[in-house]
């Protein structure tokens, strides 16, 4: 077994563990590529010269590009690691900016802050990936203040 190869099977892992079983052989395929830091862990996971996901240094879980969360997306249940937002809201949301608790409308119950999550409108279209902020509880118990730490919008790829 080659050092890709073993690369490959512990990023597939820990997707699994953080998106959900099965996430992992999607979201990276065979041929993905990785970015290593000077210590030789894995920072960026690439395929196709698109960056998929970056591990994060304090915990090695994943950050998505919105490639990433497009995968995610479109394999997980509706509702799934998403945290869904009003109409107004959503075209702020889609540049990359933050989501506030007064624009949420639903989210998965599941969910603990820190996670990575998906961030859509009502209509299941994704708009952007993001950091939970907050846990849902304080989210549908609080009425102001930021939910989600949105990293990239949808908005962003259609630019370039």
């Amino acid at each position: 077994m080659n050092y890709d190869t073993e690369r490959l099977a512990r990023v597939r892992t820990i997707a699994d563990y953080q998106f959900g079983k099965g996430i992992g052989k999607e979201l990276f395929p065979d041929n993905s590529t990785f970015q290593l830091s000077r210590t030789k862990r894995v920072r960026q996971v690439l395929h196709s010269g698109k960056r998929i996901a970056t591990a994060r240094a304090k915990d090695g879980f994943f950050t998505l590009s919105i490639e990433g969360a497009s995968i995610i997306h479109r394999l997980l249940p509706e509702k799934k690691l998403r945290v869904v937002i009003s109409e107004e809201a959503a075209p702020f949301v889609e540049k990359g900016k933050t989501a506030f608790i007064k624009h949420v409308i639903e989210i998965d119950p599941e969910l603990r802050a820190g996670e990575e999550v998906l961030i859509t409108d009502e209509a299941d279209r994704l708009l952007a990936t993001g950091q939970l902020l907050l846990s849902p509880a304080e989210i549908c118990a609080l009425d102001s203040g930021a939910a989600v730490d949105v990293r990239v919008g949808t908005a962003l790829k259609k630019e370039k």
